[in-house]
């Protein structure tokens, strides 16, 4: 696919670069688990390699906790430097191995990298198959998803910052048209934004149809188990059968049936209020009176390392 020889160029062009360098990057092993993850800073860019490190750490440890496993053996994470002080994204490749590229500013701080989303997310990304560009909106949505409900897991975030995040940003990824589907609208706020969407659907029904015994996240440690993740092509109607099968609801196959071609719009703000999220000038308050509260926590529950 485009995305493995995007893999392999940019595999070859960091090698190349790497080499014209006269000093090398500063290699470092991090453990997760069983999975190594090989980090590579150029030196003499940033204050401390000791702060880069802990985030890279702390990020993987995030996503461990919530698939139960870091999602691949190994990768390499390459720090990429930057004018400024923040984290300004990031690329993941899966072939022809693991590999996340990730722009640091030169004057990060540790506090900017405690509260960082983009490693987290790119992260995400490791524990899906490739199913195609044509449903990017799976890939990105989960990662936007993910990243939110695993970082609330671990103490990272609170719930409060999630849900103000989702009531700003996810009527983005509403349909604007009757050819807007999921798989026929491939802009920005639809690909990551419409995807996110569907995630919170799935998360809440599974939930819901299993009286809470299972939800979106059982489902993905099935998908990861499966297929190993990004190392693997799927088409996704086989992964949303897997993740199916091990909830034993068939709510993802349904939902995407109901979303991929169509301009289905859920009532977003009925959802919250059930969930027990409601807006309180200007903030969030958590109602546990609610509807489906007890699903609430039951996604956002802490998970141990």
């Amino acid at each position: 696919m485009a995305r493995h020889l995007c893999g392999l160029l940019l595999a070859l062009l960091v090698a190349s670069v790497a080499h014209a360098r006269s000093a090398p990057p500063a290699a470092y092993e991090l453990t997760v688990g069983a999975s190594r993850l090989a980090l590579l800073i150029p030196p003499r860019e940033f204050a401390s390699d000791a702060v880069l490190r802990e985030w890279v750490q702390r990020s993987a440890g995030i996503v461990a906790r919530y698939y139960r496993r870091f999602p691949v053996s190994a990768v390499r994470i390459i720090v990429i430097p930057v004018d400024g002080d923040g984290i300004q994204g990031g690329s993941t490749f899966g072939q022809p191995a693991p590999l996340i590229r990730i722009r640091v500013g030169r004057a990060v701080t540790a506090a900017a990298l405690r509260n960082d989303w983009v490693l987290v997310h790119e992260m995400v990304h490791l524990a899906l198959p490739d199913v195609g560009e044509a449903h990017a909106w799976l890939a990105e949505g989960l990662a936007v998803y993910v990243e939110g409900v695993a970082r609330v897991q671990a103490g990272n975030r609170s719930i409060e910052d999630v849900f103000a995040e989702e009531q700003r940003s996810m009527p983005r990824g509403m349909p604007s048209g009757p050819a807007a589907g999921l798989d026929q609208d491939h802009s920005w706020g639809r690909t990551y934004w419409g995807g996110a969407m569907f995630c919170l659907l799935a998360d809440v029904q599974i939930h819901e149809r299993t009286h809470n015994r299972r939800g979106l996240q059982d489902a993905l440690q099935a998908v990861l188990r499966a297929t190993g993740g990004i190392i693997e092509d799927r088409d996704i109607n086989q992964v949303f059968a897997t993740a199916d099968a091990a909830v034993g609801v068939p709510v993802l196959s349904e939902l995407y049936a109901r979303m991929k071609d169509s301009d289905y719009a859920p009532d977003l703000p009925g959802l919250w209020r059930s969930l027990g999220v409601e807006s309180d000038g200007g903030g969030i308050r958590i109602v546990d009176q609610a509807p489906l509260a007890a699903i609430r926590q039951a996604i956002f529950r802490p998970t141990p390392p």
